[in-house]
């Protein structure tokens, strides 16, 4: 008779083990109107992710700059109050805040006079160096803490995070974008009004699109062209191309 032992089964299980969610970073770039801003937050919201608009950074800046009473063509000046800008950008998408040492600059980033230098700024190389060097780390950080960040602005998909899990070019007609924009500012998207806006909205993006690529998709970029589309429509397509992507290794 045989004293060999009879091998004890295995107890190493058979079952894969379970796949783990990694953090979501969707990027999103497009032009002045196209309705990536509320868009963004809201798709945040439903996904319960954080919120990084970078154009804030930007509109911060110039604030600063002239509250400081420097020239925004000063660009060595602008350069170093970009390493000096106290900012705090809330990454809530249901109340994105913007305070510069102390100060609630939500609404004052807003105005008029902000958004027609704010390109002053932008085109700012060292500037963008800066504040590029600060959206990767404040993405990261919202990504970590809270599962994922919906970010947008101008360079995310090709500069910022080009190795985003979803990266989106949110863009729209020229007509749909200025009729937009004239609502938001001026409650109505009559001639007139859209006469008033137009400076604003082209000139603003041809002097960004000098160091930013934002009117066109990169390789790899997904186009959402919300021309046709409300605002639940363009909801629901950045929602769409969010989720066909795999969250989990």
């Amino acid at each position: 008779m045989s004293t060999e032992s009879t091998p004890e089964p295995s107890t190493e299980s058979s079952t894969p083990p379970s796949l783990e969610p990694v953090p979501v970073v969707v990027a999103i770039d497009g032009p002045s109107g196209s309705g990536k801003s509320s868009v963004s937050k809201a798709v945040a919201t439903r996904l319960g992710y954080g919120y990084v608009d970078t154009g804030a950074m930007y509109r911060a800046l110039a604030w600063y700059c002239l509250d400081l009473g420097l020239g925004l063509t000063d660009q060595a000046a602008v350069a170093q109050a970009a390493r000096d800008l106290p900012l705090e950008l809330g990454t809530d998408p249901s109340a994105p805040t913007v305070v510069v040492g102390g100060t609630d600059v939500s609404a004052a980033i807003r105005t008029t006079e902000i958004s027609s230098r704010v390109s002053a700024v932008a085109t700012n190389l060292d500037v963008r160096a800066e504040l590029v060097r600060r959206q990767r780390e404040l993405i990261a950080a919202v990504a970590a803490s809270q599962g994922g960040v919906v970010a947008e602005g101008r360079d995310l998909t090709t500069v910022v995070v080009p190795d985003a899990t979803v990266r989106l070019l949110v863009t729209a007609s020229e007509e749909a974008r200025l009729a937009r924009r004239s609502t938001e500012l001026h409650g109505t998207a009559d001639a007139a009004s859209v006469a008033a806006t137009r400076d604003q909205i082209v000139r603003r993006d041809k002097d960004d699109s000098a160091v930013s690529q934002f009117l066109t998709a990169a390789p790899g970029v997904t186009v959402v062209d919300t021309s046709d589309l409300d605002f639940a429509g363009s909801v629901q397509a950045v929602l769409d191309e969010v989720n066909a992507v795999p969250t989990t290794r």
